[in-house]
């Protein structure tokens, strides 16, 4: 009978996935701050890692979306996910985020000017819940494959690669350790 009433209790929780989904239309499509924050509790936090940006508690978060984020996007952005992971009170996207960099972007190149160069970069979006709302995001990219992609760092002359990255995810045809053999001694 436990084991019914664990199937049960599990059968009612929220669908994590369909929260995080509602939650990412509200920032990329709808383009909606309030609607976004109503996904979340009372207290989260939004956290960039590269970049150390983001909000703590509710006004920070509302501030950080309002400010720097929802609606500051290239016209252009895609979303496209590889992988989820849901767990009982997380949900783990591995995502592609691709863009043309025509507008100042505060939380991939905070103070750099348009460059119109594509991005097409992997991220990893963990967020957590607590009773069916988002307590918390981290959320991570490759922030050297950014600054390759947009032209402010050499990847010819550095250990770094640029948008292939995003490509070998999606095709398993693309040719790997090439920075590798780059780096090798002629």
């Amino acid at each position: 009978m436990e084991v019914l009433d664990k199937v049960a209790a599990r059968d009612h929780l929220p669908d994590l996935g369909a929260v995080f989904d509602a939650h990412v239309r509200h920032e990329f499509e709808d383009r909606d701050v309030d609607a976004t924050m109503g996904t979340m509790t009372a207290d989260p936090y939004v956290y960039h890692v590269p970049t150390m940006t983001g909000g703590m508690g509710a006004a920070g978060v509302r501030n950080f979306y309002s400010r720097h984020f929802i609606g500051k996007w290239p016209k252009d952005t895609t979303v496209t996910r590889v992988s989820r992971t849901v767990g009982t009170d997380q949900v783990v996207d591995e995502l592609i985020v691709s863009f043309t960099h025509d507008v100042v972007m505060d939380i991939f190149l905070p103070g750099i000017p348009p460059t119109g160069k594509r991005v097409v970069l992997p991220h990893v979006v963990v967020m957590k819940f607590v009773d069916g709302k988002v307590s918390h995001e981290h959320i991570y990219w490759d922030q050297a494959s950014a600054l390759a992609q947009v032209g402010l760092l050499n990847a010819d002359a550095l250990p770094v690669v640029g948008g292939e990255q995003a490509r070998g995810l999606l095709d398993r045809t693309v040719s790997l350790n090439g920075i590798i053999e780059r780096a090798a001694p002629r």
